[in-house]
């Protein structure tokens, strides 16, 4: 089965012949140079795949983005406020290797060398990052911050914390 990465979303259309503004997280200022297709999520967990015409970096967060078969600026509208999707293969290319994305498919150690399993995603906030993974079932967000990352070595894609007393009691 094939794997995907939700780097974005579009947030609007441009222009009059069908482009759109395509607002990533991928850590640095790119035109998606390489990408054939991007997938949009129509429902939970169904990918259209969407084959670019065109890609222009407008600043460090978003691309403009003009798809085939989306001609104009009514069409382009349609796809605002969609998320949007890479082949797993894409987004390693694209993500930069400092941006909190990049850290999707780590696993999470704690300072008591217990192992937590793998980041299924990335939660970027104000003040810090929470790391989505599923344990014992259920799913559960690590908080990563200032005091609570000890180090990352991405080498053996290991992400290293020290976790407040009791806070994966609630996940057990």
């Amino acid at each position: 089965m094939e794997s995907y990465i939700h780097i974005g979303r579009f947030v609007a259309s441009f222009g009059l012949k069908g482009e759109v503004i395509l607002q990533h997280a991928l850590g640095k200022k790119t035109a998606l140079k390489d990408v054939k297709v991007i997938f949009v999520e129509e429902q939970k967990g169904t990918y259209l795949p969407y084959f670019l015409e065109s890609s222009k970096a407008k600043d460090h967060d978003e691309i403009y983005v003009k798809l085939e078969g989306i001609d104009t600026k009514e069409s382009a509208s349609r796809l605002s406020t969609r998320n949007v999707w890479l082949k797993d293969a894409d987004f390693r290319k694209l993500a930069g290797k400092s941006s909190p994305i990049s850290l999707l498919g780590y696993t999470v150690i704690t300072d008591e060398d217990e192992n937590l399993g793998p980041v299924q995603e990335v939660i970027e906030q104000p003040h810090q990052v929470l790391l989505r993974m599923d344990l014992n079932g259920k799913e559960a967000l690590i908080p990563l911050h200032a005091e609570s990352l000890d180090g990352i070595d991405h080498d053996q894609k290991e992400i290293h914390v020290v976790l407040p007393d009791g806070l994966l009691d609630v996940y057990r």
